[in-house]
């Protein structure tokens, strides 16, 4: 009998250690001014550069933007058909999603001359790499990771948090060897393993945009850019007039604890 009793608390135990959630919310480090008219879909920072993707038909572009000073650097404007999603750069080129259009647009870094397209089989809403995989999701809680020179997809993750599914992953990120998702229609970031899609944080932003600044257009949270000069976060939304460096701060999942805590700005 004390050996059922044992084996019954570690079948009920086990799960519970192996389903670990780490919750955090926020708080705001700096921000920079953006364009509020920009519907952000994809959001990335490199080599001084921010790169933007921006959706809905006949609005959709491709920017480049000086991080330093917000400075438009190049822009490309999509044909009206396309939806553009999250981008990302690997190497040389530039990488941005269409939503319906089963497509993935590739441009030359250089000048953002579109070069290519890539076929993907649904719907494209985020977009990331591992540095040689490029990884996306469809808004399911499928994350597929794919060869950026012959799209075909090496293998498929399903994210899920203590055992559940996680769907409409939404802007992603590459983050020290994890992926960072917003949850669209949401103020919340998971932190996914991508070995086997476990969630290992939630992390809330829920006021992170203070009350005032919203406007008529002002939508969900949604872009995620490290900027691997110094490794800060920097978080936006569509149609927000700012960007959010942001740092962690741990707490707990009790929501009369949960306070926000984002300072004042």
């Amino acid at each position: 009998m004390r050996r059922l009793r044992i084996l019954l608390f570690l079948i009920a135990y086990l799960p519970m250690t192996a389903w670990s959630l780490q919750h955090y919310t926020v708080r705001v480090i700096d921000q920079k001014p953006q364009p509020r008219e920009n519907f952000v879909q994809g959001l990335e920072i490199l080599d001084g550069y921010l790169y933007v993707s921006t959706g809905n038909y006949g609005a959709s572009h491709l920017l480049r933007y000086r991080f330093d000073d917000g400075t438009l650097d190049e822009s490309r404007k999509l044909d009206v058909r396309i939806f553009a999603e999250g981008l990302t750069v690997l190497g040389d080129n530039i990488y941005q999603l269409s939503w319906q259009n089963k497509v993935m647009l590739v441009y030359r870094k250089s000048d953002l001359t579109l070069v290519r397209t890539l076929p993907l089989k649904g719907e494209g809403w985020g977009l990331t790499h591992n540095r040689t995989e490029l990884i996306y999701g469809d808004g399911s809680d499928s994350l597929y990771f794919m060869s950026p020179d012959t799209a075909r997809i090496t293998r498929t993750i399903a994210v899920t948090q203590q055992g559940r599914p996680v769907k409409r992953l939404n802007e992603l990120e590459w983050v020290d060897g994890a992926i960072w998702a917003n949850v669209w229609q949401s103020n919340r970031i998971v932190v996914i393993n991508p070995a086997n899609g476990e969630v290992t944080a939630s992390i809330d932003l829920q006021g992170l945009l203070p009350p005032q600044e919203y406007r008529r257009g002002t939508d969900v949270l949604n872009g995620i850019a490290q900027d691997p000069a110094d490794g800060s976060i920097w978080v936006t939304g569509k149609r927000w007039p700012w960007l959010y460096q942001i740092e962690l701060v741990p707490t707990t999942h009790d929501r009369e604890t949960q306070k926000n805590t984002t300072d004042s700005r």
